[in-house]
């Protein structure tokens, strides 16, 4: 309890400041030289294939594809989840949702958030001196003390969740359509399928709603100007820096600054594709002017395309799962199938990471916050286990060793939230429970349980089209290992100091800077 109480404690006196002396002071003796600056940005629910250096047939990432050509691009890179508030857990704490507690997303009406037994990777690089900002898309609490300024940040400027979880009196383009905020003198309409009426998508800057129903076609160069200006602080006062974006990009509504009516759906998700490119490149732009040798600039996916969403949908390249499209549904977004958690990502730090390089080394999400605790000279928390590893050495071309094992958890489309029914031993994947999220036709491919694991070949089968024969010497010599994996890392689990999350729901608790208007509307821009 008391350990808790003084995390608690902190976190509030390093909101309002009061520890920014002392931190300076702990920082400035504790090395002699400079710390690299980090700034992480996640993408939503963009494909692999979306991605111009990874190949794509229509490229439209011009800014992004500059990046990869002067640093590192990772052709092996995996989501912690495949689905949003898990997969932004596990890059925060280096576990997975059975470790941190979090497996699935939290809602509008959500009372909990990321357990409070869990370490931010902000609360530790906050406690060694860096100024820690957080931009964008939260999705791991906004009630009380689960926002992001009480969990190592000391600046946010986003929204708490995702952009389609409150209406907006600019809907964008999604799949269904979705009606804007009803006026503020106006009735609520009858909720459409997947749609919200009653409340609107807020804007927090810290601990404020500063616009309730937002802007979305403002939203992605607000994000581009608050993420410049923090770097521009950051660099004026001399401290180290640490930036999480959390873009709302490729996530529908797909909004863009110039919409147009007469767009076609591709057209309108390359646009946005485009958006999201120039918010990249005005942040590394900003990175080069203020801080380009001692900052890494990581880029990365929170998980696969979400088919269900139709043309407004990204691609999964070559990882088009046909197992589980023959039997239905789609093996993107929430399954973890290739295409639902094979992301794109790029790392770019001057004189550090070489030059125009692919990794092809087996990394995660996971990685980030060992890798980074590392390199800032932190200490990772003794007190439980990580999934991920320091591939510092990856990351300045002396290593292709990444994982040898990683374990996908199920994320909503068949099996138990969380649970570890997907194994990639090497090249290898097996799979103990199959099923398909929703896909744009509207079939759910039917959840099925295998006594013995359906197991792919990557290197010969990226399309995991044909699983290899349960009687083939392949089969036979790889499942051993595989089942030993697998009991190896539930054993872990269960003897760790794990954490449960809170996923009761309260209308209290939703986000509303004024309930006597409709929608909760008000404007303080």
């Amino acid at each position: 309890m008391g350990w808790f109480f003084l995390k608690v404690l902190t976190a509030v006196l390093s909101f309002f400041g009061f520890l920014y002396p002392l931190v300076d002071f702990h920082f400035s003796g504790k090395s002699g030289g400079q710390k690299p600056n980090f700034v992480i940005i996640l993408a939503d629910d963009m494909g692999w294939g979306d991605l111009g250096a990874n190949w794509a047939e229509t490229k439209h990432t011009a800014n992004l594809d500059k990046m990869a050509a002067e640093g590192m691009r990772f052709a092996d890179f995996h989501a912690a989840a495949s689905t949003c508030s898990p997969s932004r857990a596990s890059l925060l704490t280096g576990r997975l949702g059975l470790r941190n507690g979090v497996t699935h997303n939290f809602a509008v009406t959500s009372v909990g958030g990321l357990p409070l037994t869990e370490t931010t990777l902000a609360e530790v690089l906050q406690q060694t001196g860096y100024v820690t900002g957080m931009i964008g898309k939260w999705h791991l609490g906004h009630h009380g003390l689960y926002h992001p300024n009480f969990r190592g940040f000391d600046h946010y400027f986003g929204i708490p969740y995702s952009n389609d979880m409150g209406c907006t009196d600019d809907p964008g383009y999604n799949h269904p359509p979705c009606p804007a905020c009803p006026p503020r003198s106006g009735p609520l309409r009858n909720p459409e399928r997947a749609c919200y009426t009653d409340v609107a998508l807020p804007l927090y800057e810290d601990l404020t709603i500063v616009e309730q129903p937002v802007n979305l076609s403002s939203l992605a160069q607000k994000y581009a100007e608050k993420a410049t200006q923090f770097i521009q602080h950051a660099s004026a006062i001399g401290r180290p820096f640490l930036l999480y974006v959390g873009l709302a990009h490729m996530h529908v509504p797909l909004s863009v600054t110039r919409p147009s009516a007469d767009l076609p759906a591709r057209k309108l998700y390359a646009a946005s594709l485009q958006e999201m490119d120039s918010v990249v490149g005005q942040i590394k732009d900003q990175v080069d002017r203020t801080a380009k040798e001692n900052t890494l600039l990581w880029f990365m996916g929170d998980n696969g395309p979400w088919a269900q969403k139709c043309e407004l949908a990204g691609s999964m390249g070559p990882f088009t799962g046909l197992w589980q499209t023959r039997q239905g549904g789609s093996p993107a977004k929430q399954t973890t199938w290739e295409g639902g958690h094979r992301v794109p990502a790029l790392a770019y730090w001057p004189s550090r990471v070489p030059v125009n390089i692919t990794s092809t080394a087996l990394l995660s999400v996971l990685d980030i916050f060992p890798t980074v605790v590392a390199l800032a000279q932190a200490s990772l928390p003794k007190d439980r286990h990580l999934d991920g590893l320091d591939i510092s050495e990856v990351l300045f071309g002396r290593s292709e060793t990444g994982h040898r094992v990683l374990f996908h958890p199920n994320s909503g489309a068949a099996g138990e939230y969380g649970a570890l029914n997907t194994v990639r031993l090497e090249q290898y994947k097996a799979f103990f429970v199959t099923g398909g999220a929703e896909a744009c036709d509207g079939s759910v491919g039917p959840e099925q349980h295998h006594k013995l694991p359906l197991i792919f070949n990557l290197e010969d089968d990226a399309a995991e089209c044909v699983p290899l024969d349960s009687g083939s010497s392949e089969y036979q010599a790889v499942f051993p290992e595989i089942r030993r994996v697998l009991t190896g890392v539930l054993q872990d689990i269960s003897d760790d100091n794990v954490s449960r999350a809170d996923y009761t729901q309260d209308p209290s608790a939703t986000p509303c800077c004024n309930p006597h208007q409709v929608a909760c509307r008000c404007q303080t821009l």
